[in-house]
Order: structure tokens, then sequence, then C-alpha cells
């Protein structure tokens, strides 16, 4: 089924502001996500955003600025509590309460005591509220049906936080990356310290909505979002592109079978390939080898569906010197495709379209109605697929 997705890509790492960024540069109306939120802690934040470059990136910076009245420091159920009572959508505040869930848990591992104690410190700020809650929004916003992002940079190096200074990544962010097992690469510019790439919010919010993983998608749109820093060594930028999921149809009833020869003569090869084609195989084809006692030889190898693969084999056994045929079931992907008509100044001519999700991605003629125009008409058969192709394309 299709969906609309949205995939990150996680160049210069991930924090809150830098997700909502990115969405906002997609296109998304930052009114759409600040009015609603204004209403759930009014008067405490603004939010500030301008198009600028990361390296030579281009992109939205946005940050999250607090208000005098927004400096008051929530716990975990605080903001719970601010989530459920709002009039947000119940999938943005199902998804809001998860990734603070997630926040509170690492907390919790991080300092060793029960989740109902956890201070959340510099976690605690209205900006984190606007963060998780407006990215959830945002998305739901786009019409996202499902959120993937690829593995996170570790980053390198030493940060100050409000329990001192520790190692990148910071403790509350490696503990949702092991929670999540999210896939880790090495910082960019190995030689020389980054900081932190990946922030506790940024890890919980993508980790709680998305699957590691690239998908299929016919990209739409996209958005970059930008960190504050601006390095020499890579760009500190979060991108996300958006689009629909597409699958390829898998074919799990198919068979291979070949086998050598080398005391048979090509005319007659090219018999059995006729023949094969005339019972159904799907493909046949021949590679050349080199066989013992350094005689050259050809492989004959022909793709059939398994019902008829004990025929191909007799066929193969007729008509060949063989006295083995190796065979194995295979499965493979496959692309819609569809024979049409297309009316030119010779007449009509088949051609076969390659469809993924109902889109034409190729339309390729057919051989044998080109090659009978180029032979009736004195034209080269190149000539021929040329016209075709055009004058589809025109249709």
């Amino acid at each position: 089924m299709q969906q609309n997705i949205a995939f990150f890509r996680c160049i210069g790492g991930a924090s809150g502001d830098m997700i909502l960024g990115s969405l906002v540069d997609a296109g998304l109306s930052i009114d759409q996500v600040i009015d609603p939120l204004s209403k759930i802690v009014p008067d405490e934040f603004g939010i500030e955003f301008s198009h600028s470059e990361r390296n030579g990136m281009s992109g939205t910076h946005l940050v999250v600025k607090q208000s005098p009245k927004g400096e008051i420091r929530r716990n975990f159920q605080d903001f719970v509590s601010l989530i459920l009572s709002s009039d947000l959508s119940d999938r943005t505040k199902s998804k809001s309460v998860e990734i603070f869930e997630t926040l509170q848990r690492a907390e919790s591992k991080v300092h060793g005591m029960p989740s109902e104690r956890v201070h959340l410190h510099e976690l605690g700020q209205v900006d984190t509220l606007v963060d998780v809650v407006g990215s959830v929004l945002a998305l739901e916003l786009l019409g996202i049906d499902r959120v993937y992002c690829s593995p996170f940079p570790s980053g390198s190096g030493i940060i100050n936080i409000s329990h001192g200074v520790v190692s990148v990544p910071a403790p509350a962010t490696e503990a949702i990356f092991t929670e999540f097992s999210a896939p880790i690469v090495s910082a960019p510019n190995k030689s020389h310290p980054t900081g932190e790439m990946v922030t506790p919010t940024g890890a919980a919010i993508l980790c709680t909505i998305s699957d590691f993983d690239h998908p299929n998608i016919n990209l739409t749109n996209k958005g970059v979002g930008l960190g504050s820093r601006n390095p020499d060594s890579y760009p500190n930028a979060l991108s996300v592109w958006i689009g629909s999921s597409f699958e390829f149809q898998s074919a799990n009833n198919l068979a291979i079978l070949e086998t050598n020869i080398d005391d048979m003569s090509p005319e007659l090869l090219g018999y059995v390939q006729e023949k094969l084609f005339l019972i159904g195989a799907r493909d046949v084809w021949f590679t050349a080898i080199q066989m013992k006692k350094n005689r050259p030889g050809t492989m004959l190898s022909a793709l059939v569906p398994v019902e008829l693969e004990s025929e191909a084999a007799e066929l193969i056994f007729n008509e060949t010197t063989t006295l083995g045929i190796r065979t194995r079931k295979i499965s493979r992907f496959e692309a819609d495709r569809e024979i049409v008509e297309v009316m030119t100044n010779f007449g009509a001519v088949r051609v076969k379209l390659k469809k993924i999700e109902n889109k034409i991605i190729y339309a390729s003629p057919e051989y044998e109605d080109c090659k009978e125009i180029a032979e009736n008409n004195g034209l080269s058969l190149q000539e021929v697929f040329l016209m075709v192709q055009n004058q589809f394309s025109e249709k």
C-alpha cells in the first residue's frame, strides 16, 4: 500500500530545532505550529527562523526562544499533563507523550533512580515541549504516514552539561541509542572533535517515531534544518526527504536451470533457446565458460516458472548433449509492465511500459514491430525506435 513518508538524513546530526527546521524548510507554515502550541504554553516562547547555509548547504535555521515567563522548570508529568489537556489530535498527543517517555527512561537510566523521581534538567524547559510537540504536529500537518531515519553520526569530543563535563554523545543520548539499538556511524573528519552532533531531544524524537531503514521513495519535496554551529569539516545540517513509498513486486515461484556444454554447434543452441521460450521460459541466456582440459564451453541458463521446471529439463535433455542439469529455486523483484499500441505514421506499434505504482518509468518499442517497419520502409532500426518513442511521449 502506498504511504506518504518522510526520510530524515542525519548528515550533520539531529536536534529538536533541526528536525522542526527541516519540516518548515519543506514548506510547512510555521504559524500552523506556533498557534496550537501557544494555546498550551501562552506567552512562554517565540520561534525565530531564517534561511542560511552551513558549509555550502542551504536550509532553515530555527531557534526556539523562551520568554521570561517560559523560564519555569517542568518535570515529565507536567509536560504530559499539558499535552493531554490540549486541543491537539489524539495522534499528536500519543506520539508526543511517547517521546517524553523515551526521555524520562533515558534520564532514569543515567541517574539510576525511579522514573517518577527523575528531573529533566536542561530538558525541562519550554523549548523541549516546542521541539517535541512541534515536530510531531508538523509531520501530521504534512500528511506523513510513516517516518524513516538514517544512521546517526556519533560525534566526538566533550561538552558541558548541568552535571559537569561529559563525553559525546551525552549520557542521555547514549541511553536512547542503546534502548532503540540505533545505528551509529563514525563522526566526520575523525582527526578533529566535532562536539555534540545528536542531542537527547533529537535522538528521542527520531528513535521513537522512526524506522531505521532507507525507504523506496518517489521524492516530491525536501527540506534542510540547520544547526547553530558552522564547522569547516562538515555541513551541520539535517535533511528530510518527503514523498510516497513504493514496493517492487516479488515473484517467488521461479527456478533457474543451468548446464555446461562444450560439444554442440551454436546453431543448435539457438534452436534450444527458441524452444525454451515457446514453452514459457521467462529468459534464456548463454555464458562463455572455460571447462576441463581448457576447452571453451557454453553455460546454458533458463529462468522458468517452477511449474515448467520438469518440462524445461526434459527439453534440454532431448535437445542438447548434456548429461546433467543444475536447478535452484529463486525469487526476484518485478516492476509492473503493460503492452500498449501506439499509432505512428507507419501504423500501430506495440510499446512495452515499465511501471512502478502506476507511474511510467520507461517505454520500450517492441523489436519485431520496429524491425518490420524498418525493413518495409528502408529505414534503420534505430530510426524507427526513436520515432516510436517520440510519438509515444507526445501522446
